[in-house]
């Protein structure tokens, strides 16, 4: 339904990784945009000089937050024309997996391990949490068993906003790929800015019972 948000968020079969090199990774993220048209129509692909402006784009979705890691990926998404999350979800997981069999040649069949699990944001929980749960994930790969042994804040920052793989950094100004998402929507409907995000994420991540990481059920495992 149009205004709805929804956290979206897959994995590879059997846990396995589906993001090899960084040839993987642009791939997914550049199709995070080029996708993101109510034509259907898969533009042209400039893997070396991709020019948002270029394109003029009636999109499917907004997209808010974004994190991919080496076996799975977290999405945070807004719909804008009805029925827009399923359909850019079903082209995403499409195109990179047979991005993905054609590289590995010799490879064929499914690479996710279900359909993509999307998850209507509707209770005042799931707006406090979700955001910092996509955010956060990242820390996995840097400190281990962090939701209990909570790294420093310093710390914990200077990696969320240096790993590449993110739209955290984008938030920032500090990534190049800002024009994937929309700031000024999720400044709005999560009622909230720049700095005063970044503060109470930190405070969550070292505050929150370890229970807390379960108020959506579904949240994926790494």
């Amino acid at each position: 339904m149009v205004g709805d948000i929804a956290h979206v968020f897959n994995r590879g079969v059997d846990k396995r990784k589906i993001f090899l090199d960084k040839n993987d990774y642009f791939r997914f993220t550049n199709d995070l945009f080029l996708i993101n048209n109510k034509s259907g129509k898969i533009r042209t692909r400039r893997k070396e000089n991709l020019n948002p402006l270029e394109f003029n784009q009636e999109k499917l979705v907004e997209v808010l937050k974004w994190t991919i890691l080496p076996n799975h990926f977290h999405l945070l998404l807004y719909e804008v024309i009805e029925g827009g999350i399923s359909e850019y979800i079903r082209r995403l997981g499409n195109a990179y997996t047979k991005y993905f069999n054609t590289k590995n040649k010799g490879r064929s069949g499914y690479l996710f391990q279900n359909k993509a699990q999307i998850v209507p944001i509707q209770e005042d929980s799931q707006f406090l949490y979700i955001p910092f749960y996509i955010d956060l994930n990242v820390l996995d790969l840097k400190f281990k068993d962090w939701k209990s042994n909570r790294p420093g804040k310093v710390e914990a920052k200077s990696f969320l906003r240096t790993y590449d793989w993110s739209s955290y950094k984008d938030y920032f100004g500090e990534g190049r790929r800002d024009f994937i998402i929309n700031k000024e929507l999720f400044y709005s409907l999560f009622n909230t800015e720049l700095k005063k995000y970044e503060n109470e994420l930190l405070d969550f991540m070292h505050e929150a019972d370890v229970s807390t990481w379960h108020v959506d059920t579904r949240a994926i495992a790494p």
